[in-house]
C-alpha cells in the first residue's frame, strides 16, 4: 500500500513539475527572453543587391544602398567611400532613431571557417558632424549583425565604437584615439569573434570579444555614415582578407 501511494505521489509531482516547466517556457518564448545558443539563427530582411567589384584580393559581391556607387577606388589602392546626408544603420530600442541608409559594401565568407578582417581607416570627421564614422561590418541580416566603428562622439572626440544588433542595437564607446586614422580587425576561429584597433597595425587593443553565432554563410564589409550631418568620405587602405584567426584573442595577434 505504501509503495502504491509513493508511486502515485511521484507520477502527480513529475505531471506538475513538466507543467510548470512548459508554462515558464512558454513565457519566455513569448516574451523573447530565451538566450542566444550556437544554434540560434535570429531571422530578418538580408537586404542588398548583387554587385562585382575587386578591391584589392578581395571580391565584394553584395551592395547595400547603392554602396558599388559610393566607392572610388585610386591608383595607389585607397578606397574613398561616400556616405550620403543622414545616413546610418542602426535599431533603435526606442525605434525613434532606427535607420538603415547607410551603403555598406560586403563580400560573403563561409562562417564554419576562420577569418580575419583587417582596414586602416580614416573617416571625414569634422566639428559638425557628430556619429561620422568609418566601419567594418559582420552582416548576416538587417536584424543580425555587428558594426566595428572609428566614430565622432557627442563631444566631438573621435573614439572606437561597436554596435551589436540581435533585433535591436547596444551602441559601446570605447578608447578615444588623437590619430586621425585607426587599424581596425574583426577575426573569429569559428566558435569566437573579436573586434580589435591599432595605432600602427603591430599593438592591437581587444574592445569585444562574443560567441560566433552567425550562421555558415555571412558577409564581411565596409561602409561610410554621416547620421545626424551631410555627407561624409571615409577612406580605407590596407584592406585584408584571411582565412585564419588571431592566435592569441585577448592580444588579437
Amino acid at each position: 500500500m505504501k509503495k502504491k501511494v509513493f508511486l502515485i505521489f511521484m507520477v502527480m509531482s513529475g505531471i506538475l513539475f513538466c507543467n510548470c516547466t512548459n508554462k515558464d517556457t512558454s513565457k519566455q518564448l513569448e516574451s523573447g527572453n530565451l538566450p542566444l545558443s550556437s544554434s540560434t539563427q535570429v531571422n530578418g530582411k538580408v537586404s542588398g543587391t548583387p554587385c562585382d567589384l575587386t578591391v584589392g584580393k578581395i571580391r565584394f559581391t553584395k551592395s547595400i544602398n547603392d554602396a558599388a556607387s559610393s566607392i572610388k577606388v585610386q591608383k595607389d589602392g585607397k578606397v574613398v567611400f561616400t556616405a550620403k546626408e543622414k545616413t546610418d544603420y542602426f535599431s533603435d530600442p526606442n525605434g525613434k532613431l532606427s535607420n538603415t541608409s547607410a551603403p555598406i559594401l560586403l563580400t560573403d565568407v563561409d562562417n564554419t571557417k576562420p577569418f580575419t578582417f583587417t582596414a586602416k581607416v580614416t573617416p571625414g570627421f569634422n566639428e559638425q558632424d557628430v556619429y561620422n564614422a568609418g566601419v567594418l561590418y559582420v552582416y548576416a541580416n538587417d536584424s543580425f549583425f555587428q558594426k566595428h566603428c572609428f566614430e565622432q562622439d557627442e563631444r566631438g572626440k573621435h573614439r572606437i565604437v561597436t554596435v551589436q544588433t540581435v533585433g535591436t542595437s547596444d551602441d559601446s564607446n570605447h578608447d578615444i584615439v588623437e590619430l586621425p586614422y585607426a587599424y581596425m580587425k574583426i577575426s573569429s576561429d569559428t566558435r569566437t569573434i573579436a573586434s580589435y584597433y591599432s595605432l600602427d597595425n603591430i599593438n592591437w587593443q581587444m574592445v569585444r570579444l562574443y560567441e560566433n553565432n552567425y550562421p555558415d554563410e555571412i558577409w564581411l564589409g565596409i561602409s561610410s555614415q554621416c547620421p545626424m550631418g551631410e555627407g561624409n568620405e571615409s577612406v580605407f587602405e590596407d584592406i585584408h582578407l584571411e582565412e585564419k584567426s588571431v592566435s592569441d584573442f585577448r592580444m588579437g595577434i
